[in-house]
């Protein structure tokens, strides 16, 4: 699928791998509607990147409810949506046991409702909407692609939750691809490593400088846009399907 041709749906679209994202999909002539919690953001972007390549609706993507209407709602606007990119989610820490005493278990549920229900809501909803597309000379309807993460392979502590969280979204990539391949969706996931994202570049130089030195190559933080890469790429080769493309620059986290 060309990107100038897309019609996407970005989770998380306002700031981080989302935003960059969108910024891409604009770039190449496509479309994005922005499903984000974050309203100021989303419309500096608007603004900046033009009303007629991109909207924003406020979506709480564990509410399933309001991801069905918000996804007719796209599909209204921009006739129809052929990708799907889930960059939505949370990585609150926390230790299992903290001074001896237990993590609160919401604190634990809200990490996987959002990083994998809120994905999985979101997946759920769309393939439905695009099945009904017209197929395309591969006969292709759809990409979905949602965003793992290294610590689904190499969690470190206090990532018990965001660990099995972005577990998750890997375990069910295959099946659900499987399952739509008769539909002529596909379905992929992105799994960073060390990224600049606003959740990394809060941190003290520091400590930014040892996570860098961290990576064997390049040594440093990867970029939003090297996600937004990657996402054209498995847009564009309809031989991808039904994997995990670990982004990392070959960085395996160690326990702390």
């Amino acid at each position: 699928m060309d990107l100038s041709k897309v019609k996407a749906i970005v989770t998380g679209g306002a700031s981080g791998l989302g935003e960059a994202t969108v910024r891409r999909i604009v770039k190449n002539g496509g479309k994005a509607a922005i499903f984000d919690l974050n309203a100021e953001r989303a419309k500096s972007l608007i603004e900046e990147l033009g009303e007629a390549s991109v909207i924003y609706i406020e979506t709480d993507v564990t509410d399933g409810l309001q991801v069905e209407q918000n996804i007719d709602d796209t599909v209204e606007q921009l006739g129809d949506i052929n990708l799907v990119v889930n960059c939505a989610g949370i990585g609150t820490p926390g230790k299992v046991l903290s001074k001896g005493t237990p993590i609160a278990l919401d604190q634990f549920e809200k990490v996987i409702k959002v990083n994998l229900v809120g994905s999985f809501n979101v997946i759920r909803v769309a393939a439905a909407a695009m099945q009904k597309n017209e197929p395309n000379e591969d006969g292709e309807r759809g990409v979905i692609v949602s965003t793992a993460s290294v610590a689904a392979y190499e969690g470190q502590i206090g990532q018990a939750a965001y660990s099995a969280s972005k577990g998750g979204v890997v375990a069910m990539t295959l099946p659900i691809a499987r399952e739509l391949a008769r539909d002529g969706i596909r379905v992929m996931a992105i799994a960073p490593g060390l990224m600049e994202t606003p959740m990394v570049e809060g941190l003290p130089a520091a400590a930014i400088a040892s996570l860098s030195a961290a990576v064997p190559f390049p040594q440093r933080l990867g970029k939003p846009d090297e996600f937004a890469r990657l996402v054209e790429s498995i847009v564009a080769n309809p031989m991808l399907n039904g994997e995990t493309i670990r982004l990392d620059g070959a960085i395996r986290m160690q326990p702390k």
